[in-house]
């Protein structure tokens, strides 16, 4: 199997500090912040990245069983939409839905 790297790197406070986020095939880097996790702030963050990679495993795992069972699909979209929440513990991802 494959290994894959990404990487992320955090300067500064909790609030007032900022991140990058890296793939490590380089096609993608970005900025995030507490403002773009936990706020309305325009921009990426952990738990978007984590919903697109969910929502392309299904994607590719629900058109292999299409083809499995002699209906292939031509183009299978899906939307994730991640949930982050706080507890006692603290921050956690509460769930994740996707939309095929």
């Amino acid at each position: 199997m494959s290994e894959r790297k990404a990487n992320a790197e955090w300067n500064g406070g909790l609030k007032d500090g900022k991140g990058r986020i890296a793939l490590g095939s380089g096609l993608f880097e970005g900025p995030f912040s507490f403002s773009t996790r936990f706020e309305d702030e325009p921009g990426t963050n952990p738990e978007e990245l984590l919903g697109a990679s969910l929502a392309g495993c299904y994607a590719m795992a629900l058109n292999a069983t299409l083809e499995k069972r002699g209906t292939p699909a031509t183009n299978v979209k899906v939307g994730a939409r991640v949930f982050l929440g706080k507890d006692d513990a603290g921050f956690k991802i509460n769930r994740i839905e996707l939309d095929a």
